[in-house]
């Protein structure tokens, strides 16, 4: 018989120690600097808060992944936007959203 828990527990990817303050940097020196740094900003305030409160760091974890993720997939959307494809036929995820409830 083992000691060992039967289901291990997810933890979420700890960002590098200095990821916030790179990606901020990096949303400073982008094209959509002006909307995204206060928008970065304001999540990771709220994040703040919510980490003091309550003893947990995942929400500043998903933060900084959040927006990794927006800088890292930008110039797909540009080229998606510009190229004129036609998203009429998308499903809107709220509407979903709604029908499983």
């Amino acid at each position: 018989m083992s000691a060992e828990s039967d289901h291990t527990s997810f933890t979420p990817h700890a960002p590098a120690p200095g990821a916030p303050a790179e990606l901020l940097a990096r949303l400073r020196s982008s094209a959509r600097a002006e909307r995204w740094v206060v928008a970065f900003e304001r999540e990771w305030t709220a994040a703040l808060e919510e980490s003091r409160r309550t003893f947990s760091l995942a929400g500043l974890y998903e933060v900084v992944q959040d927006w990794q993720g927006r800088v890292a997939h930008a110039s797909a959307v540009d080229a998606f936007i510009t190229s004129g494809y036609d998203d009429s036929d998308a499903i809107d995820m709220a509407e979903l959203r709604g029908r499983r409830r």
